[in-house]
């Protein structure tokens, strides 16, 4: 999907797991304008057993994955109320892993789970005009994936062409990664006027891996 359309981009950079950083990022983005819509696309991985698995890589991926997009919406939503309109969308990056659950991505599941509460839970307090969703794909080509594929391949005894043929693409019906262009129109359609009817609702374009079994 592509516009021709003036604009510009504005990078600042955050530690999503500093409060205070967060709150000077929403609240410098709201200088910018009227504040609308939201992404929270922030994420990363551990690969390990529940039983394995380092309490602090809990913590961190908490922190990262579902605390900041909580911390966000918490901080976002007021900016959006005061809009012309008071209407807006906060869209969070999930992963067919917020519909099953794989072996040694514990905290992972949990997170992406945990999106989609969060998003359900914010449609439901913004009364039609706020809404919030989820999009749920495959495994895109992004450093987030590729970087996995080692640990993947030694904890499951396999080499890392198996990771990718037989685990990642194994039970999707289309046997290539997504590519992130693909994610961002997908965001970009769940906050257009056409996605109106989106409240609390998932996006799932997996590749058929959740339900063509």
């Amino acid at each position: 999907m592509a516009r021709d359309m003036d604009g510009q981009m504005i990078f600042i950079k955050t530690d999503v797991t500093k409060d205070e950083q967060v709150e000077h990022a929403v609240n410098e983005a709201a200088k910018m304008g009227n504040l609308r819509y939201v992404s929270n696309i922030a994420g990363i991985q551990h690969i390990d057993s529940v039983e394995n698995f380092p309490m602090e890589q809990y913590d961190r991926m908490q922190a990262i994955m579902l605390r900041a997009p909580f911390l966000l919406s918490k901080l976002a939503i007021p900016y959006i109320k005061k809009g012309p309109d008071g209407m807006g969308a906060i869209g969070n990056m999930a992963s067919v892993h917020a519909h099953i659950c794989t072996k040694n991505k514990p905290v992972y599941n949990i997170t992406k789970f945990g999106l989609r509460a969060l998003a359900q839970s914010i449609s439901a307090e913004g009364e039609g005009k706020i809404r919030s969703f989820t999009i749920s794909t495959g495994f895109v080509k992004t450093p987030l994936a590729l970087n996995q594929i080692p640990a993947q391949a030694q904890q499951r005894g396999i080499t890392p062409e198996q990771v990718v043929t037989d685990v990642m693409m194994g039970a999707s019906r289309v046997k290539e990664m997504m590519a992130p262009i693909d994610v961002a129109n997908l965001f970009i359609f769940g906050f257009s006027k056409f996605a109106r009817y989106l409240v609390g609702g998932d996006m799932l374009f997996d590749g058929g891996m959740v339900l063509t079994y």
